[in-house]
């Protein structure tokens, strides 16, 4: 360790101005959550679409017709969910890749790849004739979705200054949930239009078009500059990025912990046997595999496939659709103006209490209207679930959407980053991959139960969360092992005592 250095003491922040570069760069790489956001939007809607079907998926088209087929079991179907989960599963291997060598060339270059490869994914989908081109491209799509969820969180916390971290990483998620809320919209305007879906495939190109570009414009980060032995240019982008001259304190504290991690030649290895880096091994995985339990993509992948089992039209399904996902929109500005005042924790166990009471109303209600067969007697239950699934859906968006990238991003030290952030990343896929291929197959053998099941898994969580999560707000990323970990009453035991 080098000496006559610092560490930053409890509650202190590195001194930094809110400057317009690092606004300018956090929200051009979060452009990398609007394709990841359209993405999810995009593939509920156009599975419900019946053009979309009759191409593609015609035995899935007659049997959402027919008037006597078991409500739950209308779209189960392993290739249409196959359409639907390639894209994560491409994404664990990109993400892999990604981790490597985001460490090597840096974060601006896998940003502008990830951009490049979405728009290739989305040109092949909307020129898609067969089920194989369809598939290609949603690999296509995964590949820039694994590059960009791997980079973009690690980008704009390796960017930003302390006290405002949390409220600029919340720009990735914020701008998911307006993708979401676009490619709902656009699905809503294409699903009249002859071959509709091809406009809505294909307008992933418009994000990954605006990613491409801005990409242009953004610094890479001082601390990978400053990884692979940049340390002149470090300095430049730090004084820019802080609107500083004296940038020694923070450019030491980013030499001390990067020549800790040139030390380290095999960060995967590092990782997994080093006890110290076990807290935030564990913590970062599990976050992103909760996270996916809490029903989220059951609503953003499926929901106009849910309001059709209920007994929606084609249209009111959509409809409803764009109002679930304007609310996860709105909410998520809660989570972007707050996170830096109330911390990370309050959310987190906040939006898990809120998500279980909405889980638990909506399968009893499930459990009691909708039978097997027959649409829904009374007309007022879809609307109740439908407020049920919005407030669901805000206790969602203002905690663990974007708290579930947040935190892992910010844990992992320099030497370990990647590859641990890789590991959060890779369990967000798998999982997503998971609830993707095999949902619409669960609900139809599980019906309403499914949803007590996620509200159980959301209890879980929040009780994970008040005994084994440390609180990260305003604690600068290089030195949360002292002020956190090492402080922590369980996570403490991993490390080597003084």
């Amino acid at each position: 360790m080098v000496t006559g250095v610092m560490n930053i003491e409890e509650g202190a922040s590195l001194p930094a101005k809110n400057t317009f570069q690092v606004f300018m760069c956090s929200i051009i790489a979060a452009v990398g959550g609007l394709m990841f956001g359209y993405d999810i939007g995009i593939s509920g809607g156009v599975t419900s679409m019946d053009t979309f079907l009759i191409k593609f998926f015609h035995h899935v088209y007659e049997k959402k017709h027919r008037v006597h087929e078991n409500n739950y079991c209308k779209f189960d179907d392993q290739l249409l969910q196959l359409f639907t989960s390639s894209l994560y599963l491409a994404g664990i291997f990109a993400s892999l890749a990604a981790s490597y060598l985001s460490r090597r060339f840096g974060r601006k270059p896998i940003i502008m790849s990830a951009s490049a490869f979405f728009l290739c994914g989305a040109i092949l989908n909307f020129f898609a004739q067969e089920l194989g081109m369809l598939i290609g491209g949603r690999i296509l799509l995964g590949c820039g979705i694994g590059f960009g969820n791997q980079t973009v969180p690690l980008f704009i916390s390796e960017i930003a200054p302390a006290r405002i971290r949390g409220g600029l990483n919340l720009m990735f998620q914020f701008l998911i949930t307006i993708g979401i809320l676009a490619a709902s919209y656009v699905n809503f305007l294409t699903s009249t239009v002859k071959d509709g879906w091809r406009f809505s495939l294909g307008g992933a190109a418009v994000p990954a078009l605006i990613l491409l570009i801005g990409s242009f414009f953004i610094h890479e980060t001082p601390a990978s500059l400053i990884e692979r032995g940049k340390d002149e240019e470090g300095k430049r982008v730090l004084r820019k990025i802080r609107g500083l001259e004296d940038i020694e304190l923070e450019f030491n504290e980013i030499k001390r912990a990067t020549e800790i991690s040139n030390k380290v030649k095999s960060p995967f290895k590092e990782l997994f046997t080093k006890s110290e880096n076990r807290p935030p091994l564990v913590c970062g995985t599990l976050l992103q595999f909760f996270q996916q339990f809490t029903g989220i993509n059951v609503v953003m992948f499926y929901a106009p496939v849910l309001f059709q089992t209920m007994g929606s039209g084609n249209n009111a399904s959509l409809i409803s659709t764009v109002v679930t996902n304007g609310v996860n929109a709105v909410a998520t500005i809660i989570a972007v103006v707050m996170v830096d005042r109330l911390g990370r924790k309050f959310f987190l166990v906040e939006g898990a209490t809120q998500m279980t009471a909405t889980q638990i109303s909506i399968g009893a209600l499930l459990l009691k209207h909708l039978h097997l067969i027959g649409p829904i007697t009374s007309r007022s239950v879809p609307l109740i679930v439908l407020i049920l699934i919005c407030i669901y859906v805000s206790g969602f968006a203002w905690s663990w959407g974007p708290l579930g990238w947040l935190v892992p991003s910010e844990i992992y030290p320099l030497e370990v980053r990647n590859a641990g952030y890789f590991c959060a990343v890779a369990m967000n896929m798998v999982c997503t991959f998971v609830i993707g291929q095999f949902f619409l197959s669960a609900l139809c053998r599980f019906r309403s139960a499914l949803f007590f099941f996620f509200a159980v898994m959301n209890v879980i969580m929040g009780l994970f969360v008040i005994f084994f999560l440390p609180e990260t707000k305003g604690v600068p990323i290089e030195d949360m092992a002292e002020q956190r970990w090492k402080k922590h009453w369980h996570w403490r035991k991993y490390f080597k005592q003084n």
